[in-house]
């Protein structure tokens, strides 16, 4: 079996139903495609759908041969797991529970939870306390559904690195919690890579690959929309890194082009980030 190789739903034409877009990725030929429930009411009404409708996706994942292994469920960014409003910290544990059962359904092994307690409120002890608790009872779930929590390392002083999640990991104590990490986001932090992948190697469910402007003391960076190789990650030593911790898992580009004017313009700028990446992939062993 070769490494898999995916691509983020907000890379593909936004119009696109499903079964389009399986055919899409097929096309390009990408593995997999990373589901994206976020905090728009659109994308987070899929986890409200019927069974009918979760019949429909699993038919076309059979059908084209492109799977849907992850979700990346950033709807915790409206509804956050360490809010100081009640009624929004009952919507996190209610959405949580319903992204769990959405994967179960749809055959989704992970689901990326973001990596902070809050993010349009003011950070606290009392936050982070909060978020901890929430998370405890959110593998729970996990474990009893037998679907994968992988926290991401974020563009927030949260978790923004590996180790910080392990310390998270330890105080959690769940065989279901994992880190995704994001190659962009951890450079842009000034992490050690080889520090973070070595102490992180065995909690990796899954990778992105992105690439970012770095944070410093005049700037916030930038987080998306950032073309690769013209950031601050330094992929040759990214990819070193990681065979030389044996990273097995499988590489997830994250983009945003849905909004192209066109689908040939989408596809333009998807060929560019493979042309860049493959072969950095395959000079480091890892396709």
């Amino acid at each position: 079996m070769a490494r898999p190789i995916g691509i983020y739903e907000k890379a593909t034409p936004k119009h696109f139903s499903w079964p389009e877009r399986l055919a899409f990725a097929k096309e390009l030929g990408f593995d997999f495609v990373e589901m994206s429930v976020d905090e728009s009411d659109e994308r987070l009404a899929r986890l409200s759908w019927s069974k009918e409708q979760r019949l429909e996706l699993v038919k076309a994942i059979y059908e084209s041969g492109v799977r849907i292994p992850t979700i990346c469920f950033s709807g915790h960014r409206r509804y956050p797991l360490g809010s100081n409003d009640p009624e929004l910290e009952a919507k996190s544990l209610e959405t949580m529970k319903q992204c769990i059962e959405l994967a179960q359904d749809l055959g989704v092994r992970v689901i990326q939870l973001a990596g902070y307690d809050v993010y349009y409120e003011e950070k606290s002890p009392e936050t982070r306390a909060r978020f901890l608790k929430n998370l405890r009872q959110a593998c729970d779930w996990a474990e009893q559904a037998q679907v994968m929590l992988a926290i991401e390392i974020m563009d927030d002083p949260f978790i923004n690195s590996i180790e910080k999640y392990l310390a998270v990991a330890k105080e959690i104590n769940s065989p279901y919690l994992f880190v995704y990490p994001d190659t962009g986001n951890v450079s842009a932090w000034h992490n050690d890579l080889y520090s973070e992948f070595l102490l992180g190697h065995q909690a990796i469910a899954a990778l992105h690959l992105k690439d970012t402007y770095a944070v410093t003391e005049q700037s916030k960076g930038q987080f998306r929309d950032v073309p690769f190789g013209k950031g601050c990650v330094d992929w040759e030593e990214m990819f070193a890194v990681l065979k030389q911790t044996n990273y097995q898992g499988p590489f997830l580009i994250e983009m945003w082009s849905e909004n192209c004017e066109t689908v040939e313009e989408t596809k333009v700028a998807i060929q560019e980030a493979k042309d860049f990446l493959y072969p950095l992939i395959e000079k480091a062993g890892l396709m």
